[in-house]
């Protein structure tokens, strides 16, 4: 049987919270930058078709479904350093993905063989996305529950790790429009160029925010693994099936980033082309992180009395409705479908504060219900099901606008904006809708059922250490 135990290392604390908050903070100046932008920049600058961008992402997503379920049993069975299991990984491969990253985004290639422009997409991406990405961020997402076996912690680290992306998110979503576009006859035109060098600089900003995750967190709970055949991946998979929670938890968070990434990658569709006005959409992005904010500091005490999945729910639901509303009333001033997009953005800020710790649970559950705790292997299985998410949002948006006949030389005709427009807000309140009714009907890890689950293994881990 596995034993764990609390090294005689500091308290958890302050340092541990802004460490983790800039693991993703690294993480979301490449990921964001991609999931916002990608489409945007392959359509317009480099003439690809939308549909082919969107395929390009879909299938690397299938690629993950080995990369991603292959770094999660390498964690797992990754030898034990001074520093930790999973920290390790986080310094050995920062500067790889920030390198792949930046090589996606090259406008000198623009006026290449259009044969040419999708095979360094396709292999720039899965080389960034599928195995570079992967194996720093499942090894991060993996380290919360490394830090800290308590509840109330892994909740500071999932506000904290929300918060780490939200930044991202902002210097991302508001910088971009304001650098990268050019205006001429009202028309707002990406600059090929200057998007290669910003995305060159958020590589850097990528490491230099890897290297202060990995000096200021540290892993408390140490798993020593005792010499026993470990199952293969065929057996977790199977395993993994049978759990409610975690096949649940998979589910909705497909559908949380259909509406998340929908919401991010249409607003560079909507602002500079149905409504002309890219500063609006760096101001949403700042008003975005004020929502987010609010949703940081209601999480925790939220989530203390009604549970986790709980708000979640209505956050959700409330996500949905203005995402309906903006469809039905489609407001002609820009200001006024900012407003209820920040709105949204509060309801989708108060699920991303709790999601992280809700994983926590399922690997909780997991640990209860078969005898061992798998955290790389479980936390890989759900960050493939948010990459697939993501090529779920991608496929879907290439392919709707391309099916709306949007292109570099489409992409100011009314006909065209009106497809824009509805895609915009239909498919993220879909979304919305989809994750509230999951959340609440099929996720059985609700308040009672948690606070059960660490009395449990609380009592399990106390025996095992005194062993």
């Amino acid at each position: 049987m596995d034993t764990v135990r609390e090294q005689n290392l500091p308290k958890f604390g302050i340092k541990d919270k802004i460490g983790y908050l800039f693991g993703d903070f690294g993480n979301d100046f490449t990921f964001i930058l991609s999931s916002s932008f990608l489409l945007k920049f392959y359509t317009d600058v480099m003439g690809v078709a939308p549909w082919i961008v969107g395929l390009v992402m879909t299938v690397a997503r299938f690629v993950d479904a080995f990369t991603d379920v292959t770094m999660g049993r390498i964690c797992d069975r990754s030898p034990m350093t001074k520093v930790g299991k999973f920290k390790p990984w986080i310094r050995r491969m920062c500067a790889p993905v920030a390198i792949a990253s930046f090589l996606i985004y090259q406008s000198s290639l623009a006026g290449s063989a259009m044969w040419i422009k999708v095979t360094w997409l396709s292999v720039t991406y899965i080389l960034w996305g599928s195995i570079f990405y992967t194996s720093i961020n499942i090894p991060y997402g993996s380290m919360a529950s490394s830090i800290s076996r308590e509840p109330e912690d892994r909740q500071s680290l999932s506000t904290f790790r929300s918060i780490g992306s939200t930044l991202a998110g902002v210097i991302v979503g508001a910088g971009v429009p304001i650098l990268a576009y050019d205006t001429a006859e009202g028309a707002a035109i990406l600059n090929g160029p200057r998007f290669t060098l910003i995305a060159g600089i958020f590589s850097i900003l990528a490491v230099i925010c890897y290297l202060v995750c990995y000096y200021l967190t540290t892993e408390r709970v140490r798993t020593v693994e005792q010499h026993a055949e470990q199952p293969g991946v065929a057996t977790l998979l199977k395993t993994a099936l049978k759990q409610r929670s975690l096949i649940s938890i998979i589910v909705a968070s497909v559908v949380m980033l259909l509406a998340q990434l929908t919401l991010q990658s249409m607003a560079n569709f909507v602002y500079p082309n149905y409504y002309g006005n890219v500063a609006a959409q760096s101001v949403s992005t700042l008003a975005m992180m004020g929502g987010m904010f609010i949703a940081a500091s209601v999480a925790k005490p939220l989530s203390s009395r009604f549970g986790k999945a709980e708000i979640s729910t209505v956050a959700s639901a409330l996500s949905a409705a203005i995402c309906i509303l903006l469809f039905i009333i489609r407001p002609q001033n820009v200001w006024i479908y900012v407003a209820f997009n920040c709105v949204s953005w509060l309801g989708l800020g108060i699920f991303a504060m709790v999601s992280w710790a809700l994983i926590t649970d399922v690997i909780d559950d997991a640990e209860i219900r078969n005898g061992r705790r798998e955290d790389g292997s479980i936390y890989a299985l759900y960050s493939f099901a948010r990459k697939l998410g993501q090529a779920l949002a991608a496929g879907l948006s290439g392919g709707l606008l391309s099916l709306i006949g949007y292109s570099n030389s489409t992409a100011f005709d009314p006909v065209v904006l009106e497809g824009v427009y509805s895609i915009s807000t239909l498919l993220p309140s879909i979304g919305f809708a989809l994750l509230a009714v999951i959340l609440w009907f099929w996720y059985p890890l609700h308040k009672k059922t948690v606070e059960k689950n660490v009395l449990i293994l609380k009592e399990k881990h106390k025996g095992s250490s005194a062993q």
